[in-house]
């Protein structure tokens, strides 16, 4: 294939006369040269392997097919003018050799199979709007939820969510109360259920603040836009449009708020219904009754001191059992990643959401203040050895599975020179089952029959280490005889750490005496199954590493435990802090938002700049010029040269406001400005004179304060939202109707009432999946039953309950039907381009890990800090694809008249690019350990693969590069792309070439050099095996691509405009 050059290669010709005849001769030229090149390629390769010849010959071409000139003979003249005047080289600088093979024939159906395998677990259930799964699935739900309400701490919590609210409801019914704060003192209610007792004592203080310091701020802005309002008599004349300017702006800054920075959501909730409250309700063009703010406030703060004092005095918690139940779980998860795994792509899920949820319940527990045993720092250092436990884990590729010694599987135990565990055996792969009498047979056979009980044995004592970490930690959290695990698990640290060692000493022991065997070939090229096997142990050997620094570091905390719970301030960084909140206020706003999602892949897009920032520097080779007469200036203007310039304080200037301005055309700006259209709308009744009067008697603004609070930065087009979220406020009305009229206002019955509703619509509201609709059922019920009681029923029972009723669902559908039609956060337009942006991002890791751990010039090695560095970019993708599935669980709910959505293709899609983006994080890892003498740029095999080299890296670059772009603009695929299994396919081929010449010039003289060769085989093994799966991920990543946005053929009425 290197006959083969490039069409932008730049051929170097001498000058020749410059005649007439020559150009002649130079057109003959031409002509012969492109058929001798044609002819040479078809005899160079057969069409089985593919030749671009096949592009051309269109079936369906619309033009007339012109005969092909035979070319004439050269002449005497003319052939020695070829040899002596033209010979031509080729300029490589800036260019790579890519090979297009034809397209393979795809079986979609083949694919789709496979990308069942890749759902998420959420799409292996029925589908959420399938009416004749809805009654057997509620019913089912209901009785689960019965038995957890029952049997856990759920009870606990529902028990002081529901008190809050029930013990202000009693207080709205006794009549002095009433009296006393008027016609809303139902706002103390309403006040207990948005910031309701059912949280850690951190979290209710912090909402405490918060709520208290928004409704501030709304009913101050409001007054003061009351005041302007009547100030001048000119003022008085547009009294409506000055109430709805102050109207519009506010609610247009807090829900900017609202969307950029998620810890600010308690307090915009809050300044946003006192806004409404402030401008709509009772309000006059002749005077302002300051009154009302007293009406509003008093009760609200009566409300949040019920809630805290709940959470303060029953089964108070400062954070020590969130903590404990979430690294609990993670255990667990850990313990069922240890080999032998059942369903390895959920394992690997589950270990990635695990590393994710390990970063969260850190920042959950320094977010706020909290009393435990551990410190927030002792909870960093386990949390940092918690994912490095992880992410070993995750490196164990090669599949394990049990099994018996029976049946023939494998040969007789009593032969065997070792003893093997009855019930364990590693096996790499399913043709190592097959006991034969092959050399390669035999030398597997030796390595399992020898490496078969250290490796079981060290595998249990992993179990058993982490099982006793788990049991050790939840002592000292204080929450074991809750949580588990039971006691006959030893919590013994010190004996965990001691027979883990052994364990790793064991089998490092026998590993090397295996190494060392004379039953074993110098090399293992013949023999890949036992370098598997190898290749196996030393990852096996690094989780196991991994855990015993686990348990090494734990003894130390435990070894300074308090005796008494500390109190810890919150710690986490404010300048984070804003972008995230606890875990209670995350479950009460909707759970995962786009703001999560968007917050996730900004912080993604930071790390990534500043790799793609880096000034790039060539290499100068060796025998290079080295009198300085070349270009060393970057190729581009960064920053740096900005700001070191003259004008440095005005340029900064001038790109932090357009950094600003371009900020404000996102997604947060946006919803900032259709939540306060939407609102600004439903209250254009409250400044009309006609409308004005039953605007105040049937309390009208409770449709604006429904819409902004439903109006939330998640998804549009949800049908399942639209029903429940309408049907809950449907409900709610209708049961505080049939509670008034059933004792006629009795204030017994009443109450009665509100426990039978409340009780499940607040834990609706508080620990189920759907947190927004259980608010709308609490608030309806509490605002229509009380004004009933208020107003004593009066004009009647149906007319109160139906116009509040039907103004908080006319809130609710107008917010839910304005998001799907402006500026709709669509799930599955985003996965889309999240996909694209990850396999871009996948791309940028790529080309960084091969330069920086791979192919790095001699001095350069890769220090901790960058390890570390990488780790963090690691765990920041990980999360990205966290991200990525939780959009792809949004898009069952989503309405798409074109056609259902197909989420197949997208899983299979997200699962190829992450498991391309596992095989990075692998090569990195081998890297580490594997680094020979020819990977170098300072060797003369550097520069004999440096080609090589330089195609591969290419070819996965382009490849990705083009499926990225094709993805995010929605535009199809070209049908012919580089082919990276041939670049990769020829580097592996020289590369042998290269250790067969580098083999044959050394002298293994001494048992330790031919250990290290074989460590450095096994090394390379995995090194090249993970590139090789990188190739492969590449290849499927194109087919669900070209499946997504479709493949671009040849047009046969295309034309060419001038």
């Amino acid at each position: 294939m290197e006959s083969r050059r490039r069409s932008s290669s730049m051929p170097s010709r001498k000058d020749s006369g410059g005649t007439g005849g020559e150009n002649s001769l130079t057109r003959r030229l031409s002509r012969s040269l492109r058929l001798g090149n044609h002819q040479e390629k078809r005899q160079a390769r057969s069409d089985s392997v593919g030749s671009l010849d096949r592009i051309f010959d269109t079936q369906g071409s619309c033009e007339p097919q012109l005969p092909i000139t035979r070319a004439p003979s050269l002449t005497s003249n003319e052939q020695s003018f070829i040899d002596n005047a033209h010979g031509i080289s080729e300029k490589r600088d800036g260019f790579f050799d890519a090979v297009f093979l034809p397209p393979e024939d795809i079986d979609s159906q083949t694919l789709m199979d496979h990308a069942e395998g890749t759902l998420p677990l959420a799409f292996r259930k029925k589908d959420p709007l399938s009416l004749t799964q809805f009654f057997p699935r509620q019913c089912h739900e209901a009785w689960s939820v019965i038995r957890r309400v029952t049997t856990t701490r759920s009870g606990i919590k529902l028990l002081k969510s529901f008190l809050g609210f029930f013990i202000s409801y009693i207080l709205c019914l006794v009549p002095v109360v009433r009296e006393r704060f008027g016609r809303y003192a139902y706002i103390m209610v309403i006040s207990s259920i948005l910031n309701h007792p059912g949280r850690t004592l951190g979290a209710q203080v912090d909402g405490t603040f918060l709520t208290i310091l928004g409704t501030a701020t709304g009913l101050g802005w409001g007054s003061f836009g009351l005041w302007v309002s009547v100030v001048t008599a000119t003022a008085r004349v547009g009294f409506g449009a000055i109430l709805a300017l102050f109207l519009f702006v506010h609610i247009f800054t807090i829900a900017c708020l609202r969307s950029y920075y998620i810890r600010t959501y308690q307090f915009v909730i809050c300044a946003g219904i006192a806004i409404a409250y402030t401008c709509l309700a009772q309000i006059s063009r002749t005077e302002i009754s300051w009154s009302k703010l007293l009406s509003y406030g008093v009760p609200w703060l009566i409300g949040q001191a019920i809630s805290l004092v709940l959470c303060a005095i029953i089964a108070p918690d400062a954070g020590s059992r969130p903590l404990a139940v979430g690294i609990h779980q993670i255990f667990g998860i850990m313990l069922d990643g240890i080999p032998p795994v059942q369903d390895s792509v959920r394992m690997r899920r589950r270990l990635a959401q695990a590393f994710v949820s390990m970063s969260q319940v850190h920042r959950d527990l320094v977010i706020d203040f909290s009393i435990t045993t551990l410190s927030p720092k002792d909870v960093l250092v386990l949390r940092n050895s918690v994912q490095a436990v992880i992410r070993t884990l995750l490196s164990l590729t090669t599949e394990t599975r049990l099994s018996k010694y029976a049946m023939g599987d494998a040969p007789d135990p009593g032969n065997s020179p070792h003893e093997e565990l009855p019930e364990f055996i590693i096996e790499m792969d399913r043709r190592a089952a097959v006991w034969g009498q092959t050399e390669e047979e035999e030398m597997t056979t030796f390595a399992i029959e020898s490496l078969g009980t250290p490796t079981g044995n060290l595998l249990l004592s992993m179990k058993s280490a982490l099982q006793c970490c788990d049991a050790a930690l939840m002592d000292m959290c204080g929450h074991r005889r809750y949580l588990g695990p039971p006691y006959n698990i030893s919590s013994d640290i010190p004996s965990a750490l001691v027979d883990l060692q052994k364990q790793i000493t064991t089998f490092n022991n026998r590993r090397e005496e295996v190494l060392a065997s004379k039953r074993l070939p110098h090399t293992y090229s013949r023999f890949p199954e036992v370098v598997k096997i190898f290749a196996f142990c030393l990852s096996l050997h690094q989780a196991a590493n991994s855990i015993e620094h686990l348990v090494t570091r734990l003894r130390e905390l435990q070894q300074r435990q308090p005796t008494y719970p500390h109190f810890h301030l919150p710690s986490y960084p404010f300048g984070k802090a804003i972008h995230r909140t606890n875990a209670q206020v995350r479950h009460d706003r909707g759970g995962v938002t786009a703001g999560s999602y968007f917050r996730s892949f900004n912080d993604i897009a930071k790390i990534i700049k500043k790799i793609k920032s880096r000034d790039f520097q060539p290499v100068q080779q060796k025998g290079a010029s080295t009198d300085g007469h070349y270009d060393t200036n970057p190729a581009t203007t960064t920053i740096d040269d900005l700001t070191n310039s003259s004008n440095s304080r005005e340029v900064r200037f001038r790109h932090r406001i357009w950094t600003l301005l371009h900020r404000m055309q996102g997604f947060e700006t946006r919803f900032g400005l259709k939540t306060a259209l939407v609102t600004s709308l439903l209250a254009v009744p409250a400044y009309l004179v006609d409308g004005h009067a039953w605007w105040d008697r049937y309390d009208g603004w409770w449709s604006v304060v429904m819409a902004w609070l439903i109006m939330g930065p998640r998804t549009g087009g949800n049908v399942q939202d639209l029903f429940t979220r309408a049907f809950c406020a449907v409900l709610g009305s209708l049961w505080a109707g049939v509670a008034y009229a059933a004792g006629n206002g009795n204030p017994y019955v009443m109450a009665v009432f509100a426990v039978i509703f409340m009780l499940p619509m607040m834990y609706r509201y508080t620990q189920s999946t759907h947190p927004r609709s259980g608010m709308v059922g609490c608030i309806s019920f509490t605002v229509v039953s009380l004004s009933e009681v208020i107003e004593g029923g009066r004009p009647s029972v149906v007319e109160i309950a139906a116009t509040r009723g039907a103004s908080m669902v006319f809130g609710v559908v107008a917010s839910i039907i304005v998001n799907w039609v402006l500026w709709p956060f669509v799930a599955r337009h985003d996965l889309r381009k999240g996909l694209a942006s990850m396999i871009f991002n996948c791309s940028i890791v790529y080309r960084s890990t091969i330069s920086q751990y791979a192919y790095y010039e001699e001095g350069n090695t890769p220090t901790e800090e960058d390890v570390k560095n990488s780790e963090i970019l690691e765990g920041r993708l990980r999360e990205g694809f966290v991200r990525l599935r939780q959009l792809l669980g949004l898009t069952r709910h989503e309405v798409r008249l074109r056609a259902p959505f197909d989420p197949l293709p997208y899983s299979a899609l997200m699962s190829a690019c992450e498991q391309l983006f596992d095989h990075i994080v692998t090569v990195r890892q081998s890297c580490l350990f594997y680094h020979p003498h020819f990977i170098g740029d300072d060797s003369e095999a550097a520069m004999e693969l440096l080609s090589y080299r330089r195609d591969q890296i290419a070819t996965v670059l382009t490849n990705l590069y083009v499926l990225s772009g094709a993805l995010r603009a929605g535009r199809p695929v070209p049908k012919y792309l580089p082919s990276a299994a041939v670049a990769r396919k020829r580097l592996l081929d020289r590369v042998l070439e290269v250790e067969r010449e580098y083999a044959a010039g050394v002298h293994l003289t001494s048992e330790e050099q031919q250990r290290e060769l074989r460590l450095a085989q096994i090394y390379s093994y995995s090194y090249n095996d993970s590139l090789t799966g990188c190739v492969k991920q590449v290849k499927q990543l194109e087919k669900y691509t070209k499946i997504i946005v479709g493949e671009q053929g040849f047009d046969c009425d295309c034309s060419i405009s001038t």
